[in-house]
């Protein structure tokens, strides 16, 4: 039985509801957490496969991308995004999520790169979203990304940046081993992953949300497929690490 990690936000939802649906259930044991948590059992040997913040894939000894589902972005993302009260070109201070790797990977490529702005960057505590003020800013991500973006008149959508930097789509997590798996497990994960997505309307049912449309999130923000363009954008976002 493998040891599966993934991510608890609600763009994980349609790839977790055919692990949880199909047969491959019965083959698996399902551990669920924050991005950051998931990439560390799956640094540590604790679990066999992981939805993980592609950052951390430099770290690993081996690592194997098992599937061909992601999440992912071919335009704007909506929850990952840097939140503040003031215009980004005027902010000073970033305060960096602690739950996702990738995220924080991300901004600083994209503000010495794209922005090229120099701002000083701080480690998140459980209350840096109260922190958000004068030209103070954060990096947020996932469903609190989601539930802010009514309430801040600057929002810096992270995908959309990488997209207009590089003309590629941005892949935050992937499902990556850190051992060699079976050919016919893979079959069976790739179908199960994709069986949410052809149940669209079960998983929204499943998952009721007030503050976003799931559908939106799900056809728009969210790009589920690993494709050649995906594979690309990761590429590079490795090689900028």
């Amino acid at each position: 039985m493998y040891k599966i990690g993934a991510v608890n936000y609600l763009n994980t939802k349609p790839l977790l509801y055919g692990l949880q649906h199909q047969p491959i259930a019965e083959e698996i044991q399902l551990i669920q957490d924050y991005p950051a948590k998931i990439a560390k059992l799956l640094l540590s040997n604790k679990i066999d496969i992981g939805l993980v913040p592609v950052a951390i894939i430099p770290q690993m000894d081996d690592h194997f991308i098992i599937s061909d589902y992601c999440i992912g972005a071919n335009q704007t993302v909506a929850s990952v995004a840097i939140f503040s009260r003031i215009p980004l070109s005027e902010v000073k201070t970033i305060i960096l999520d602690y739950q996702s790797r990738t995220s924080v990977a991300l901004t600083k490529i994209l503000m010495k790169h794209y922005f090229k702005q120099p701002v000083n960057f701080v480690p998140a505590d459980e209350d840096f979203i109260n922190q958000i003020s004068n030209s103070t800013a954060a990096v947020v991500i996932g469903d609190r990304a989601l539930q802010m973006l009514p309430k801040f008149e600057f929002v810096t959508d992270l995908a959309a940046a990488w997209i207009k930097y590089t003309n590629l789509p941005f892949v935050f997590a992937a499902w990556v081993a850190n051992k060699k798996i079976s050919d016919s497990f893979i079959s069976d994960f790739n179908i199960a992953n994709g069986f949410g997505l052809m149940n669209l309307e079960a998983v929204i049912a499943q998952n009721p949300c007030l503050y976003y449309d799931l559908h939106t999130y799900y056809t728009q923000n969210i790009s589920y497929i690993l494709d050649d363009s995906k594979r690309k954008g990761l590429k590079l976002f490795l090689q900028n690490l």
